[in-house]
């Protein structure tokens, strides 16, 4: 994981350039990334997500995958947020702005996610099994339906932010 501040306010996760995605702890030995002997690797069928964010099938569960472009992810419980960040001069700036972003956002149609417990986010080309090894971030969620909505926000002068809302389903 990446910190941006000494000590740093939270921990980012990073890719070599294809997108993020987080897999219910209980898959990641399914996905095996970039490698495999397929034509189409589950690291590819990640690729083909179209938009900011997409669902793909992993076990018997789904992986929510941050798409788009390969922005430093990291996970504001607080906020039940996925924050992306696209622009800003530092760490603290963008995270001041997170608030307001979160006002000003004009959400995209939502998705539902199916969630069975804790999530592991990491670089999408990396196997399950493997992404202890890489950048990643444990996000603890609860069993159940979630709602997935995503915004991108200038919420000040030079701060852009992608937002990933992940919030349970009725609250």
């Amino acid at each position: 994981m990446v910190r941006y501040a000494d000590p740093g306010a939270v921990e980012w996760v990073e890719s070599g350039g294809g997108p993020l995605i987080a897999i219910p702890e209980v898959v990641l030995p399914f996905w095996a990334g970039a490698d495999g002997d397929e034509l189409s690797s589950d690291y590819d069928r990640a690729c083909e997500v179209d938009g900011h964010v997409g669902l793909l099938p992993v076990g018997d569960t789904r992986a929510l995958v941050l798409g788009d472009e390969p922005a430093s992810t990291a996970y504001l419980p607080e906020h039940g947020t996925f924050v992306r960040w696209c622009a800003a001069d530092s760490e603290a700036a963008l995270l001041d702005r997170i608030p307001q972003a979160l006002e000003a956002a004009e959400w995209e149609p939502e998705m539902h996610w199916d969630v069975p417990g804790a999530v592991v986010l990491f670089d999408a080309a990396w196997p399950g099994n493997a992404s202890e090894r890489t950048d990643h971030l444990r996000v603890a969620l609860e069993p159940g339906r979630y709602t997935v909505r995503v915004a991108y926000v200038e919420p000040g002068p030079e701060v852009w932010v992608g937002l990933v809302q992940v919030r349970r389903a009725g609250d």
